[in-house]
């Protein structure tokens, strides 16, 4: 029998691997090496530097923050909660859901191939958890946190077709908030007690800056609750009170993934022209801001590289929700 010598190519119906081996491997640089990150992005970090400061926070300043899910918050402000925190402001937040709507997630926290209603339910109970131990770990006092408990991925759902008529969530099967810790347990979930409980929480605080998701953000919660937040303060005349942030920014944002502690948060690629402002970290706020992130315990073990990229040496601010132009007060269309 004659031996065919080795090669290092593929037979000929199979020479179609080695293109896709060549484009796997660029991608895998891309998404995880800093410098392949750097030399497909060469103008990424230029920019950044280019950004205005964002303004000091003062003494006696309240900031709020509208988090869609628990973990957003640390994700995209945790540096700032920080700076907010030891210049002597007051920091709220306030979770618009509980977490309950991670399939994968609450696979592996219940252990169960197809978990079922109680397992997303206990899944939203222990981000409530975590949530409470991240925002300890910033510095913002327990009184401070309010939960709303609406249904994870359901938002786009209450602001569109269910504003009146109650939503059941097809992965905890709630219509209501249940969860214990609630700030209205039983309000029927809504888009109009949604809209309701906000207006609560930010007439309660009268924030002098309230941070919320642009309306870029690539998840439907976000962008949900960037609208209502734009309208709400609308309502109130204070939009020149809003500043915005993104945590889905686009295709693999932010690059590269996993822990580069000393590189910039790029602008991301869904919401590169609003009016970014950088916020510069310490070492030291960096690796606090890393203990809170390290709290969601839940999340990282599924999305730890996703998470890990957002300690970085900066945070991102945008003053504006679209461009170009600066937001102004307004009367309330809506009356």
């Amino acid at each position: 029998m004659r031996l065919r010598p080795p090669t290092l190519f593929p037979p000929r119906g199979r020479r179609w691997l080695i293109p896709v081996l060549l484009v796997a491997v660029a991608l895998a640089l891309w998404i995880n090496v800093a410098p392949f990150t750097r030399l497909t992005q060469p103008m990424a970090a230029a920019r950044v530097a280019r950004l205005p400061a964002t303004p000091p926070f003062y003494s006696g300043e309240k900031i709020m923050i509208l988090s869609p899910h628990p973990d957003d918050e640390t994700l995209c402000c945790g540096g700032m909660i920080e700076q907010a925190r030891a210049a002597g402001a007051e920091v709220y937040v306030t979770f618009v859901t509980s977490g309950d709507g991670f399939e994968f997630d609450a696979a592996l926290e219940g252990r169960q191939l197809r978990p079922g209603a109680q397992a997303f339910r206990n899944l939203a109970l222990k981000r409530m958890n975590e949530a409470r131990s991240a925002t300890r770990a910033l510095g913002i006092p327990a009184s401070h946190l309010s939960f709303l408990g609406y249904p994870d991925g359901g938002l786009l759902h209450l602001f569109l077709e269910n504003y009146a008529t109650p939503y059941l969530s097809p992965t905890s099967k709630l219509d209501k908030v249940g969860y214990v810790g609630a700030a209205s347990p039983g309000n029927s979930y809504t888009g109009l007690n949604l809209e309701r409980d906000l207006s609560a929480q930010v007439e309660a605080v009268n924030p002098d800056l309230l941070l919320v998701p642009a309306p870029q953000d690539a998840h439907p919660d976000h962008r949900t609750t960037s609208y209502l937040a734009l309208r709400l303060m609308a309502e109130r005349g204070q939009t020149s009170r809003l500043r915005f942030w993104v945590v889905h920014g686009g295709l693999e944002w932010p690059l590269p993934k996993g822990l580069h502690r000393s590189e910039p948060l790029t602008l991301p690629s869904r919401a590169m022209n609003l009016a970014w402002t950088r916020a510069d970290l310490t070492p030291a706020q960096v690796l606090r801001k890393a203990d809170a992130i390290r709290a969601y315990r839940s999340q990282t073990a599924l999305l730890g590289r996703f998470m890990e990229a957002f300690e970085r040496r900066n945070e991102l601010l945008s003053t504006t929700p679209l461009p170009p132009g600066p937001l102004t007060d307004t009367a309330s269309p809506y009356r």
